[in-house]
C-alpha cells in the first residue's frame, strides 16, 4: 500500500543510510557480531552523518527536528540489511528524550554537543539483577552528602544496553527511604560519569540475540555524583520513566514492522533461487500461501504503525495506542519470521543467513519496552477491565 508518512527530505535519509549501510556497515557486521559491540569509530561517523543530531536543538549543533518520523526511516533500512547500528537506539530514542525534557541548561550545553557528535554515548540504567518489569522494587541507593555537594552512590544494574560503551550513564536509583504505602516514591535519575571512581562495567553478557549491541552489567561502590548532576527533581524518576513510555513502544512497534517486512523480503529472494525437488521453492502452493499471509500482516502492520506515528507526530497517541501497536507488530514478527525461516529449511538456521539473525534479534522485542503481557494489561485497564 502507498505510504503517507513519508516526505522527500525523509527519502533523501533513506538514500543515505542504506548507502552507509552497504558500504560502512554490512562488510565489517559479523565481525562486530562476534566481538559483541562496534567500534567506537560507528558512533563517530554517525554523528559526522547527522544520525545522532537530528533531534538535538539547533542551539547545541542539531537539526532540532521533534518527530519521531527519521528515527523510523533509520530503523527501517537497519531491519532491510538485517544489522544494527549497536546501542544508538537507546543513545538516541531513550537517553535523548530526558535530557531534553528534564535536563538543565547548563547540563544539555555539556552533554548535547558530545552526544550529537558521537563522542559522548549515553545509556540508562533501570533494571537490576533482582528487579525486572517491577521498577518501584529498585534498590540502587544515593544518599547526600552532608555538606550537599555530592551523592553517593551504591547498588548495582544488569541487562544495561550500551553499558560497557557509555561514557555517561542516567542511573536511576533510591535517594530517599523505600515507603510501602508509596512505592513509586524516593526514586531519583543521577547522570553518572563512567570515568568516575568506582564506577565499574562488570560481565559483558551473550545474549541470544543482537550480538552486536554491547549490554552489560555495571556495578557502583561509593561513585561520587555531583549533585549538578541530577536529572530534574529528586524524588521524581518515576513519573519521568513513564513520560517516555509511548516513544519507546512506538520505537519497538516500528522495529517489529521492520524486521517482518525484511523476512518477507529475504524469504521471497531465497525461494525464487533455491531448488527442490527439480523446482524452486516459490513453484510449490504451500510457499505462495505462507507468504501471501506474511506479506498481508505485515501490510497490517504497516499500517498501524504508520497511523502510530501520525498520531505522535500530533502529540495524540496515547498510551494504550502504543501498547496496541507494540503489541500487534512485535507478535507479528515472532510469527512472520519463524515461518519465513520455515521456509529456508535447514539453511535458515544458518547465522550466516540474515533471517536466522533477525530470528534471534526479534525475540526480546515482546520482552523489553514492557513485556507483551504489561502491554495486554494496558489495554485490558483502556477497556475498563
Amino acid at each position: 500500500m502507498r505510504r503517507t508518512v513519508f516526505t522527500e527530505e525523509h527519502e533523501a535519509l533513506r538514500a543515505t543510510i542504506r548507502e552507509f549501510i552497504r558500504k560502512e556497515v554490512a562488510p565489517y557486521h559479523l565481525a562486530w557480531e562476534r566481538a559483541g559491540q562496534v567500534p567506537r569509530s560507528l558512533y563517530r561517523r554517525l554523528g559526522e552523518l547527522g544520525v545522532f543530531g537530528i533531534q538535538v536543538p539547533k542551539e547545541y549543533g542539531g537539526a532540532g527536528v521533534t518527530d519521531f518520523t527519521y528515527q523510523a526511516v533509520i530503523r527501517e533500512e537497519c531491519a532491510r540489511a538485517g544489522v544494527g547500528f549497536g546501542a544508538d537506539v537507546v543513545h538516541t530514542s531513550l537517553v535523548l528524550p530526558y535530557l531534553l525534557e528534564f535536563g538543565s541548561k547548563e547540563q544539555k550545553r555539556r552533554w548535547l554537543p558530545g552526544f550529537r557528535s558521537g563522542e559522548l554515548m549515553t545509556a540508562i540504567a533501570m533494571t537490576e539483577p533482582g528487579t525486572g518489569s517491577d521498577l518501584a522494587a529498585i534498590s540502587s541507593r544515593a544518599r547526600l552528602s552532608e555538606d550537599g555537594t555530592h551523592y553517593v552512590l551504591n547498588g548495582a544494574k544488569t541487562f544495561i544496553t550500551g553499558g560497557a560503551q557509555a561514557d555517561l550513564v542516567l542511573v536511576v536509583c533510591r535517594t530517599a527511604a523505600f515507603d510501602p504505602a508509596n512505592r513509586r516514591s524516593g526514586l531519583s535519575i543521577l547522570c553518572v560519569d563512567t570515568t568516575s571512581e568506582g564506577f565499574t562495567v562488570g560481565r559483558k553478557l551473550a545474549k541470544l540475540g543482537l550480538r552486536a549491541q554491547d549490554t552489560a552489567e555495571l556495578s557502583f561502590a561509593d561513585v561520587r555524583v555531583p549533585v549538578e548532576d541530577l536529572l530534574g527533581e529528586e524524588g521524581r524518576a518515576f513519573s519521568y520513566l513513564t513520560h517516555n513510555l509511548v516513544v519507546e513502544r512506538l520505537g519497538a512497534a516500528i522495529n517489529g514492522q521492520a524486521t517482518a517486512a525484511a523476512a518477507v523480503g529475504f524469504a521471497t529472494e531465497y525461494v525464487r533461487e533455491r531448488k527442490v525437488f527439480g523446482k524452486p521453492v516459490a513453484a510449490f502452493q504451500n510457499t505462495k500461501f505462507v507468504l501471501a499471509e506474511c506479506a498481508t500482516e505485515v501490510e497490517a502492520a504497516q499500517a498501524m504503525t504508520d497511523r502510530a506515528i501520525e498520531l505522535h507526530t500530533t502529540g495524540e497517541l496515547t498510551p494504550a495506542d502504543a501498547a496496541r501497536t507494540k503489541l500487534f507488530c512485535t507478535e507479528t514478527a515472532g510469527r512472520v519470521i519463524d515461518q519465513c525461516l520455515q521456509l529456508h529449511g535447514g539453511y535458515g538456521y544458518m547465522l550466516e543467513y540474515p533471517i536466522a539473525r533477525l530470528y534471534a534479534d526479534t525475540r526480546v522485542s515482546r520482552i523489553y519496552a514492557g513485556t507483551s503481557e504489561v502491554m495486554k494489561t494496558i489495554i485490558a485497564k483502556d477497556l475498563g477491565l
